[in-house]
């Protein structure tokens, strides 16, 4: 059993000169503080040199089966006055939940004939079953016979149904020739013929139908015997795996300070997806407060990087730091969290306090501003502060809904603006039909060899990461970006970036990702390194007058 003695590491190194945090970090926004990232450094030094385990995390140039990893420090003091530092990964790392060195798991699942091993063995059982059962060449033969019955069906009904519609038609002109020709009992003896042609042809369409009915009865009886096995044992494995779900939330229980314990089930009851998503609990963060508060140690602050190659879909940069996730940790943090003074969430104050929205051009129809870097083009969950704002403010008259296209928080630049309804109308058209031309100036932070090229990177939201954006080929939207490299000095490109789709965060993660320009650009706080601000700004709006129709051009220069 893990113990404080085993996880707890002191400083190499005299920690004398520095000061303590004063409140604990907040994990979703945080610069590291000093104590954490030298955490960091020793961590990372443990990393290159240490020889109990091997992981392939794609930094020697194997990137095949290459898996990097979220690490997390967090600094404590322990129950004898001393500060130190604890250490997790996120998951699995080298196929084991557990590894000298680093905080166990909240719980370990992994354990030699734990419940949850036992349970995966049963399902795994199931799905062998399910896989011999479907594999049965009678069972796609039986599929093709009802499908064929079906469709014989389908064709022999067709068929008597187009030969009653004819012979209707014969029997109309048959009817019209004895009207004309015959009368008295002639007349009605043909009629009664006629009719009772009729009655026979229907009397034939519906044998057939019981007879193809039959048919496709039998082909669905001899499949079902078949089929019915497979859709129980479906049953089954569908209920096993529910149980074994609820009773692994149920063993994953986290404290706080104060010493109450929520499990996952509850932690997660009233947030909008209302279960826990896959690997809940598993992140380094949780981890590490779950250690601390279980040995009574006192945590002071806590910052995570990322060790070896990105992912295919995400940006991650080998030793940046990062934040907590959304959709996996803020919920178990928001618990674990109760009774520790914690820093002020940053988001929650106004970044726009004190810019000025410049209006470059106004007539009666619409206007052009320049936003301010970090400044909302709409109001934000809890500020209201933003351009459509200090539009309504500036336009009270404005009959248009002002905001017709948005530019990121991060983002400064040009915005037009929709001041009646008419102009709205005809500005958005134009924004759909993508006749806008747009121009962007972005600082990125290293070198680009090339000089000009086309991304094409499909990009979707990260449900378990808001407002992070991935690179995913099979369900991300088109998203296209033209650029062409401007100045390369003190190791830091200028490149134009013209837009063609306009999606979110598209020009951050298209230069940020390793399929893209695969560097970030400069002060980016979600794709790379943050600084005093994201160097990235549109520059250039080229539109027509929404009502004149007027080819019009506006240009602002960036402030870097």
């Amino acid at each position: 059993m893990h113990s404080p003695e085993h996880c707890f590491t002191p400083f190499k190194a005299s920690i004398d000169s520095f000061s303590l945090p004063e409140r604990f970090t907040f994990p979703f926004y945080y610069e590291p503080h000093p104590l954490c990232m030298l955490a960091a450094k020793e961590l990372q030094e443990h990393l290159e040199t240490q020889t109990n385990w091997q992981h392939n995390f794609g930094l020697n140039g194997d990137t095949g089966t290459a898996v990097g990893k979220m690490f997390g420090v967090l600094l404590v003091e322990n129950k004898h006055g001393e500060i130190g530092y604890l250490s997790a990964f996120s998951g699995k790392m080298a196929e084991k939940n557990l590894l000298p060195h680093f905080v166990p798991p909240v719980f370990d699942m992994l354990t030699e004939n734990s419940f949850f091993l036992i349970g995966q063995d049963e399902i795994n059982g199931i799905n062998a079953q399910i896989k011999t059962l479907e594999a049965n060449p009678q069972l796609n033969e039986l599929t093709q016979a009802l499908s064929v019955a079906q469709q014989t069906a389908n064709e022999q009904i067709e068929a008597h149904r187009s030969k009653m519609i004819e012979a209707r038609k014969i029997r109309k002109a048959k009817r019209a020739a004895a009207e004309a020709e015959l009368c008295g009992e002639e007349l009605e003896a043909a009629k009664n013929q006629l009719s009772q042609e009729s009655i026979i042809e229907k009397l034939q369409l519906r044998d057939l139908k019981l007879e193809c009915e039959a048919s496709i009865q039998h082909a669905q009886q001899q499949l079902e015997l078949l089929t019915k096995e497979i859709e129980q044992l479906k049953d089954k494995r569908k209920n096993l795996s529910a149980a074994l779900q609820q009773k692994l939330f149920e063993q994953y229980r986290f404290l706080n300070i104060l010493g109450e314990e929520k499990d996952l089930g509850e932690v997660f009851v009233n947030t909008t997806q209302g279960v826990p998503p896959a690997a809940a609990g598993e992140c380094a963060a949780p981890k590490l407060l779950q250690y601390a508060f279980k040995w009574g140690m006192k945590p002071l602050a806590m910052a995570e990087f990322w060790w070896g190659t990105s992912p295919k879909s995400e940006i991650r940069q080998h030793k940046n730091f990062y934040p907590s996730c959304q959709g996996k940790c803020q919920p178990i943090l928001a618990h674990m969290l109760v009774g520790l003074d914690v820093d002020e969430n940053p988001l929650l104050t106004n970044p726009g306090e004190g810019k000025q929205v410049e209006v470059i051009y106004e007539d009666g129809d619409m206007a052009v501003v320049n936003k301010p870097a970090e400044f909302l083009s709409v109001p934000g969950k809890t500020i209201e502060d933003s351009v459509y704002l200090r539009m309504k403010q500036r336009f009270p008259d404005a009959t248009g809904p002002l905001i017709v296209h948005r530019l990121d928080m991060s983002t400064s630049g040009l915005m037009v603006i929709a001041l009646t309804k008419r102009a709205n109308k005809s500005l958005q058209k134009q924004f759909i039909q993508r006749t806008v031309q747009k121009r962007y100036v972005a600082l990125l932070d290293g070198i680009i060899e090339q000089d000009e090229g086309i991304i094409n990177l499909p990009l979707r939201g990260d449900l378990n990461d808001r407002p992070r954006q991935l690179v995913c080929h099979q369900h991300g939207k088109h998203a296209e970006t033209k650029w062409e490299v401007l100045e390369r000095k003190d190791n830091q490109t200028k490149v134009q970036l013209y837009p063609k789709t306009g999606r979110t965060h598209q020009l951050r993660v298209h230069c940020a990702h390793t399929e893209g320009l695969h560097t970030p650009m400069v002060g980016d706080d979600l794709y790379g390194v943050k600084a005093n601000r994201l160097h990235l700004h549109a520059e250039m709006l080229e539109l027509e007058h929404p009502i004149t129709h007027e080819p019009m051009q506006f240009k602002v220069d960036a402030e870097f």
